[in-house]
């Protein structure tokens, strides 16, 4: 088909479907598929010591340590001040390196092809009546933005302010070995103050598109600054486009796609959403330096990096957190006992 704009070449529209978004919504199945298996092996894992060993008895899933991303950022200060591996919580820090590497080779890809919250928050969206959402006025949105990286900072300020020693004591203290069992029982044993908070966030999901990985979330806001030096940039080619603002609609970030040649911001996810729904053939893609990239690539990109650093991390050593299983067995039960230092 061949649609003609005023002062402009013929240009022709896509005839071609775009499958990016079923490949994206794949991976994140897969990714959210493993986040379950590794939180029921968890569970179980913890259950047994809770019973005193009358229930199933599983190994400890070391996969779990993706969701202690402060940990895995006092663990990498610790072995830059030391030199010295730390034997708690390793598989933590090498995650958190493959999803720094994802976002700065892949922008911040983590969050719309893995992050199990992100596929949940999309899948939520998808509930709002009609498939319409609310839009915040600027004069809102861009503060709310600001609150995530407020987050970061208050996190990155606390883990880079503290003393070693005092590091250290945190890390290998009650509280630091048992911490992922402290965040499942945060959900376990939900307070009423966590159960509203919670559906607020839920709900707020429904109509605003992303609410919580837009405005709260401090993980994403992380993988935004490596993002910002990503080869890899949604271009627009102003000649091939028909103004149709298709683009800026479909972004779940709600940056003007429609208005800019590339989109640098720390806000955009790679999720290719904006390229899937462009009704005019070569007027946006996703390219490193004006070469186009295919979504099957960024795919199998972000499965090389992930799937090779945590072999690597395997191979050296380094992904099992080893504590005695008497120590498991006195502090699991009494998890609830020990509070934060």
């Amino acid at each position: 088909m061949i649609a003609e704009k005023p002062g402009r070449a013929k240009l022709v529209r896509r005839t071609a479907p775009d499958r990016s978004q079923s490949l994206r919504r794949a991976v994140q199945l897969l990714f959210l598929a493993l986040n379950l298996w590794i939180g029921i092996q968890f569970y179980l894992f913890v259950r047994f010591y809770e019973t005193g060993g009358r229930s199933l008895q599983v190994s400890r899933p070391p996969g779990v340590e993706g969701w202690l991303p402060i940990a895995a950022l006092m663990n990498w200060k610790a072995w830059l001040l030391t030199g010295q591996f730390p034997a708690l919580h390793p598989a933590g820090m090498f995650l958190l390196l493959a999803f720094v590497a994802i976002s700065w080779l892949f922008r911040k890809s983590f969050c719309s092809w893995l992050c199990p919250v992100g596929t949940i928050s999309e899948a939520l969206s998808r509930l709002s009546p009609r498939g319409r959402h609310w839009n915040l006025p600027r004069s809102v949105d861009i503060p709310l933005r600001a609150l995530k990286y407020i987050l970061l900072a208050l996190f990155l300020y606390a883990v880079i302010s503290m003393p070693l020693d005092a590091l250290q004591a945190f890390l290998n203290g009650p509280y630091g070995v048992i911490d992922d069992v402290k965040m499942l029982n945060f959900f376990r044993f939900l307070s009423l103050a966590g159960g509203i908070v919670l559906a607020a966030l839920v709900l707020l999901s429904v109509f605003i598109r992303n609410f919580w990985c837009r405005y709260l979330c401090p993980y994403g806001a992380l993988l935004g600054l490596p993002a910002l030096l990503s080869p890899l940039r949604i271009r627009r080619e102003p000649a091939r486009c028909i103004d149709c603002a298709k683009c800026a609609k479909a972004c779940p970030a709600a940056l003007p796609v429609d208005k800019l040649v590339s989109i640098r911001s720390a806000e955009c996810t790679a999720c290719l959403e904006c390229v899937a729904v462009c009704p005019a053939e070569g007027a946006l893609n996703i390219a490193v330096r004006k070469r186009p990239l295919p979504a099957w690539a960024i795919a199998a990109g972000i499965a090389v990096i992930f799937l090779g650093i945590t072999a690597a991390a395997r191979l050296t050593g380094h992904w099992n957190t080893n504590v005695p299983s008497e120590l498991y067995q006195y502090l699991i039960p009494h998890a609830q006992q020990f509070t934060h230092p």
